[in-house]
């Protein structure tokens, strides 16, 4: 009995040696999947679903890491629908017309208040550096628009951004995004 026990004992340890290493990669793999975004007002934080759209994520990460949003503004905010950015007032430092559009990753996650989409043009597979934020259940666009993350605190800082014209959002004197950080779950 003694030695059965040594044996099972033995075997557990072995297999949870195989699979501390998987454990810890996908603790590692969320580091990172929080953005944090200044605005005038205070800080907006997002959760990325890299599981769910990981070119959109990667794209975005990349975009952040790069500081391309920093000073971005919001040219696009239509009351009770959404706010819009990534589109460059100034010199960004970045040839952002020559990155690759994206394939859309259409999934199952809904367009609820808060969430984070990639904007495109009418093709689906057009989506390359702009994003938008809902501000209301928008069903209309779920799995038509990449979803890839969600507003986890801060929301209101979003209803409080300028609005624009009230067909197509366009805004004079838009609000701009200070910064955006990639950020650690730990860190928030």
């Amino acid at each position: 009995m003694n030695r059965r026990l040594f044996i099972g004992a033995s075997l557990s340890l072995c297999a949870g040696a195989l699979m501390l290493p998987a454990a810890l990669k996908g603790l590692m793999d969320q580091k990172g999947d929080l953005l944090e975004m200044e605005l005038k007002g205070g800080t907006v934080t997002i959760r990325l679903f890299s599981d769910l759209a990981p070119r959109h994520v990667e794209r975005i990460k990349s975009l952040v890491q790069a500081k391309f949003y920093d000073g971005m503004p919001f040219s696009r905010v239509i009351e009770g629908f959404m706010a819009q950015t990534g589109d460059p007032i100034k010199e960004t430092g970045l040839d952002y017309m020559r990155l690759p559009a994206l394939t859309a990753e259409f999934n199952p996650l809904p367009f609820e208040r808060g969430t984070v989409g990639m904007a495109r043009s009418r093709h689906p597979h057009s989506a390359s550096h702009q994003f938008f934020i809902t501000s209301a259940r928008a069903g209309y666009l779920d799995q038509k628009y990449t979803a890839f993350g969600q507003v986890t605190r801060g929301i209101e800082l979003i209803d409080k951004l300028r609005q624009g014209e009230p067909e197509i959002g366009t805004v004079v004197n838009p609000d701009i995004i200070k910064s955006m950080r990639l950020v650690s779950a730990r860190a928030v």
